[in-house]
């Protein structure tokens, strides 16, 4: 049995279409969707921290490999540092830490937010433009440090 589909526009003389009749009856707004929305900063925050998070779960497998290579006897580990040395690995690398620093910065916001602050557009719009847009050059810092004290080297 299908449920027809709700018929937009037809509420109470709504001329908008903002507004549905369901199929029960009950007249409900109509969901909100890209095409209505306007794009803001906060969006591109709320997005970017889901994908820091799988980001960071892609990440944890290289973080048990290691950890497989460091059980599986001396041989397999520097195979293993040999790999993280790479340019390959150090591009990963990188990106693994520009994924932490947005993960950092992100659950700052959201940290803020939930003690009641930083809800203002103003204040939503500084933060989340400090999430999306610190993490790299943050990163880029770190790796110029570990280069010049020599922790990293190509």
């Amino acid at each position: 049995m299908t449920q027809p589909n709700p018929t937009p526009g037809v509420a109470s003389g709504d001329r908008t279409g903002r507004f549905v009749v369901q199929p029960n009856g009950h007249k409900t707004p109509l969901s909100p969707h890209m095409g209505i929305w306007r794009w803001h900063v906060t969006m591109a925050a709320s997005i970017l921290f889901r994908a820091t998070l799988i980001a960071a779960s892609v990440g944890l497998v290289f973080i048990v490999a290691w950890l497989g290579a460091l059980a599986f006897g001396p041989e397999a580990y520097e195979t293993a540092l040999a790999l993280a040395g790479s340019p390959l690995g150090l591009f990963v690398g990188f990106g693994l830490t520009a994924v932490l620093f947005s993960f950092i910065l992100n659950g700052a916001r959201h940290t803020i937010n939930d003690t009641g602050n930083g809800l203002t557009i103003k204040s939503a719009t500084a933060l989340s433009n400090i999430a999306v847009w610190a993490p790299v050059p943050l990163a880029i810092l770190f790796w110029v440090v570990l280069f010049a004290v020599g922790r990293v080297s190509l």
